[in-house]
């Protein structure tokens, strides 16, 4: 229980009604497009809670198949695919 403890609580959001559905992808779970789902909620936004620990992290959401970045984070750095990724400090 201690290594949860050193742990913070990250809310990850991203609005978007009309998708099927929304996964969150990047330098925490190895970028894997598939391993972590965000629930719809009634107000059209998709949400996903994680535990991480204090560090720096890079990440997009995947909508519908397609990637996106998330446009309540302003931080951004290049990718090496001619797109940008979303920075998180935790």
């Amino acid at each position: 229980m201690t290594k949860k403890n050193q742990n913070k609580r990250v809310t990850f959001q991203y609005y978007a009604p009309e998708a099927r559905q929304v996964y969150l992808a990047g330098s925490f779970n190895e970028w894997d497009s598939g391993a972590r789902a965000l629930k719809q909620q009634q107000d059209g936004n998709w949400k996903a809670i994680m535990y991480l620990k204090p560090g720096v992290y890079e990440y997009r959401f995947i909508v519908d198949g397609k990637w996106q970045n998330d446009p309540l984070c302003s931080e951004l750095c290049g990718n090496g695919f001619g797109g940008e990724n979303n920075i998180l400090r935790v």
